[in-house]
């Protein structure tokens, strides 16, 4: 394997890994159909907390569909405008995944954005899962963890975002609290769209790749949520790929946090080197003590029954915490939140 990038072999032995979670439980992707206005034709919450609506935009550049799912709160915005959270999906996911997250930012004031990515959404377990389709799986995977593909969730995320900024939601937006997030793969994406320099394959940018792919960084995200975020791995020591991010980092584990394949294993040791290796103001790390990989997806099976909704509450509710100091300088909601779920961490580091 190439040694540059060979980190993304990690996204491909998640993807493995969790396909045997998934086998049976997938279900084929909608069928794309027109955008639907802003804001009628959505769908609200049974509460009245929040509403959201699907839409299947395409970047005419790259002629590649970018789908996404929008949360945004019920009522008028205050003066500045909703902040915007943009999420990124593990690999096979979906934007209707992860919604625990973005229901709960949205009910909270915070305007959610998820992306879909095409070449790593769940499309890739389509097909049946026998034998010589579970050969053909493994080919997708490994397909979707190269670089083109990654480099291709970035353009994703700045192409949503460029979008919602534009559209009928733009003005009630503002534009300068911004955060980006992601599980998995999906924290890798965030990785580079926060500035992770990670070193270009030759041959990758018509034969002059640059030096780094630092250019994949947005600095219109101010913060960024990392959810069982993989190494870089192959690429040595982390700390001179992570040093170009200098953005607050919310880094969120568990000890079980394992993926497991013949030859191949990530523990939730690599997620404490990488908070212990990046840079940037404010970081914070939560390891929750269990769980799993796939705890932090919407499924509700995995990391034990009684564990996993008392992860989820605890992660959507550190995730807003967190929020609101690096976005807004509030300090409280963050030292409540430790009071109120300490006992479910084995490890916490606050900023």
């Amino acid at each position: 394997m190439n040694r540059t990038w060979r980190w993304t072999a990690l996204a491909a032995s998640a993807a493995t890994a969790v396909a045997a979670l998934l086998i049976g439980c997938a279900t084929p992707p909608p069928v794309a159909g027109p955008d639907l206005p802003a804001l009628p034709g959505t769908q609200a919450a049974e509460d009245g907390s929040h509403q959201w609506q699907d839409f299947d935009w395409s970047d005419p550049a790259r002629e590649r569909a970018v789908p996404v799912r929008v949360y945004w709160p019920r009522g008028e915005p205050p003066a500045s405008g909703w902040p915007v959270v943009v999420f990124s999906h593990g690999m096979g996911g979906s934007r209707r995944g992860y919604s625990y997250l973005g229901s709960y930012w949205a009910a909270h004031g915070i305007v959610a954005m998820h992306v879909q990515h095409i070449g790593s959404d769940r499309r890739l377990w389509a097909g049946g899962f026998g034998w010589s389709n579970s050969l053909t799986l493994v080919r997708r995977l490994q397909h979707a963890a190269q670089p083109e593909e990654a480099i291709e969730r970035t353009q994703d995320i700045r192409f949503a975002l460029d979008q919602l900024l534009a559209g009928p939601l733009g003005p009630r937006l503002d534009a300068t609290r911004l955060a980006i997030a992601g599980h998995s793969y999906g924290a890798n994406t965030s990785l580079l769209i926060a500035g992770a320099k990670v070193p270009a394959p030759a041959g990758l940018t018509g034969g002059a790749a640059p030096s780094s792919l630092s250019s994949l960084a947005d600095p219109r995200f101010k913060a960024a949520i990392l959810i069982s975020a993989p190494p870089f791995y192959g690429e040595g020591d982390p700390a001179p790929i992570l040093s170009g991010i200098a953005i607050p980092t919310l880094h969120i584990s568990a000890t079980a946090d394992e993926i497991t394949i013949p030859g191949y294993y990530s523990g939730p040791s690599d997620r404490v080197a990488l908070f212990d290796a990046i840079g940037g103001p404010r970081k914070a790390l939560a390891m929750f003590s269990g769980g799993s990989h796939s705890i932090f997806t919407d499924r509700m099976n995995t990391g034990g029954f009684e564990l996993n909704p008392k992860v989820k509450a605890a992660t959507r509710e550190l995730s807003l915490a967190y929020l609101r100091l690096v976005l807004d300088g509030e300090a409280a909601p963050l030292r409540d939140w430790q009071q109120r779920h300490g006992a479910l961490l084995s490890r916490w580091q606050a900023p």
